[in-house]
């Protein structure tokens, strides 16, 4: 086990750029598996900062350990964003049932009665932690959880836009927006084109 004191890391590069591995935001069944090789590669360099804090310390100690910690912490999100790509089945069973607790939650009254599902909705749904989430749905599609979830809305107008007589002001309700320029607003700006001239492009 490597414990390093956030002290150690003060005033230095790394103190900042730390915040950027989303894995320390994971839960514990979200952990990296790695393969022997892999193994072997994190372990030698755990060896190298053992080694270091070990030997007599000077004036280059602390910045061979950060560099060395730094090359773990990069390893580590490589083989992340591997685990996430060669873990296709399991990975695509998620993408599975996130688009169906989407479309459930947009086909019944759900979204009515307590709006716009958040994020944090849909990763406890799903028995995932949001940013495990959203970095597998990143490295599958491209778009974050948040995209996918404006996607689904926005389908869903343009499906009541174009096959019902509903108001605009009655499918914003429908759809968790409180007030009709919110959701015009919104639409426009993810598809350059107000409701009612999209409903108009169909007549």
């Amino acid at each position: 086990m490597l414990l390093v004191h956030p002290d150690f890391l003060w005033n230095t590069a790394l103190a900042n750029k730390i915040k950027q591995y989303e894995y320390f935001e994971y839960s514990a069944n979200e952990a990296l598996r790695l393969s022997e090789k892999e193994e072997k590669t994190i372990v030698g360099i755990m060896e190298n900062i053992q080694q270091e804090y070990h030997s007599n310390i000077d004036n280059f100690s602390q910045d061979i350990i950060i560099a060395h910690l730094e090359t773990l912490l990069n390893y580590a999100d490589r083989f992340y964003h591997r685990q996430f790509l060669t873990h296709r089945k399991v990975n695509h069973q998620v993408l599975d049932k996130f688009e169906k607790l989407l479309l459930d939650y947009f086909k019944n009254d759900t979204v009515t009665q307590k709006g716009l599902p958040t994020v944090q909705y849909v990763s406890e749904e799903l028995n995932l932690s949001v940013s495990y989430l959203s970095r597998l749905l990143k490295t599958l599609t491209g778009q974050s959880t948040q995209q996918h979830i404006h996607n689904k809305l926005i389908e869903k107008a343009k499906e009541r836009l174009s096959s019902t007589e509903l108001t605009v002001s009655e499918i914003a309700y429908e759809l968790g927006f409180e007030h009709s320029q919110s959701f015009s607003k919104f639409f426009k700006k993810k598809t350059d084109i107000s409701p009612l001239d999209f409903r108009n492009s169909f007549n």
